[in-house]
This record gives C-alpha cells, structure tokens and sequence, in this order.
C-alpha cells in the first residue's frame, strides 16, 4: 500500500485526470458494447497522444473496474433509484470508476475520488448527472469511509 500512497501523492493530478478521462471513454464503449477490455484498451494507446497521462494508473483503474464490475455495481445497487440500464452511460461508468477508488484505492482521499467523478461527469455527461454521481459516491463513502469525514 505504501508503493500507492506515494505514488498518488507525486504524481501530478493533471497526469491521473487523463488517465480518468480515458478510463471512462473505455468503460463507455465497453458498457454499450461489450468489446473486450483488452481490445478497448489496446486501441486507446495507438490512437491518443498518452505522453502527459499516468498510463499506469489507466491500466490499473480500467482492469481492475472491469475486473471488479459485478462487485462495484452490486455494492452501488441499493444507493440507486433506479436500474443500472436507466443510468446514462457516462453515469454508470463515472460510478464504477468512483466507486473502484473507494474500494482499492484508499491512499486516494475521498473528497478526491468524488471530486474526479464529479467532474468526469460534468464534462461527459449531461446536465445535472454530476450532482446524481455526487451524491451516490458520498452515500457509498460513508460506508466504505465512516472515518473519513466530509473534510477528508
């Protein structure tokens, strides 16, 4: 976990906001389609310019929210006021991305996973999807995250 911890706290946000940003595209077309990860994946490296993303971290993040779907999306389910299928697609994977930092990856700090969710879906989504992801997330941190409060 230490290895984690100090690499999200020097890497720079920017680089993991890319990362983020890809992973969501990925899980876009893998939510609607079914296309393989691996494939998805392999596309998004020879057709973007990843000098300036945590590639790492893209990899790590799309794996293992493929991997992790089925446990992501039965943990989210009950914090849901609807079926996953009435969600748009930039929801339920700004969701599975932000509920797979909540679960594995507890060197990010709350606020920072809901804060990238947020803003994932403001910039993908529709209108008012963000505050919908926003208060999923929160509603999921407090059970993952009781001793992290709303500061932290």
């Amino acid at each position: 976990m230490s290895d984690h911890h100090t690499r999200e706290r020097d890497f720079k946000p920017a680089a993991r906001r890319r990362a983020r940003r890809f992973v969501l595209q990925g899980l876009y077309e893998h939510v609607l389609t079914g296309h393989s990860a691996v494939d998805i994946e392999a596309r998004c490296r020879t057709t973007n310019d990843l000098r300036r993303t945590d590639v790492d971290y893209m990899h790590e993040l799309f794996s293992g929210v493929v991997r992790e779907r089925a446990v992501l999306e039965a943990d989210v389910q009950p914090l849901l006021d609807r079926p996953w299928s009435q969600l748009t697609p930039v929801e339920h994977a700004a969701l599975l991305i932000g509920s797979y930092e909540l679960h594995f990856r507890l060197d990010i700090p709350r606020e920072v996973v809901l804060s990238e969710a947020v803003d994932l879906t403001v910039h993908f989504g529709t209108s008012d999807g963000h505050r919908y992801v926003n208060a999923v997330l929160d509603r999921l941190a407090r059970t993952l995250r009781p001793h992290e409060g709303r500061d932290g």
